[in-house]
């Protein structure tokens, strides 16, 4: 997994933890160039210094080795990493979109005192159409 959730808490300590692009691409396997080629085709994003250098994270070093695996060992392009990695940030964006929204249900249930409103289902459908206008002779 590219971006799940438990990759991104395994680094949470080290979050203020930044690596010259130097030393990322060591970490990572790769050429200081590819880094720079896949920070250009969006694949990883490092934070940038006022100077405009590339600081990577302990995160972004995780990303970078999972872009290398799926390439090399699962024979996925960068067109479809690319895809991949959207992808799984998309499902992480809404799981914790999901988790907000049952925080809120929860808190709502309590204010409430855990009594539960029903809500009635219906299969019913209401069809409308406009009149058609008589032709007149």
């Amino acid at each position: 997994m590219v971006a799940g959730n438990h990759d991104r808490n395994k680094f949470d300590g080290e979050a203020a933890a930044t690596f010259m692009i130097s030393v990322a691409a060591e970490l990572a396997g790769m050429h200081a160039q590819t880094l720079r080629t896949y920070d250009r085709l969006g694949l990883v994003t490092p934070q940038r210094t006022t100077g405009g250098g590339r600081r990577y994270s302990a995160r972004d070093v995780e990303v970078l080795r999972e872009i290398q695996r799926l390439s090399q060992e699962e024979g996925v392009n960068l067109a479809g990493i690319k895809r991949i990695i959207d992808l799984e940030n998309q499902v992480d964006a809404l799981q914790q979109r999901i988790r907000e929204l049952q925080s809120e249900v929860d808190s709502g249930s309590a204010r409430r005192g855990g009594e539960l409103v029903p809500v009635p289902r219906t299969s019913a459908l209401v069809v409308w159409q406009p009149r058609r206008k008589r032709k007149t002779d």
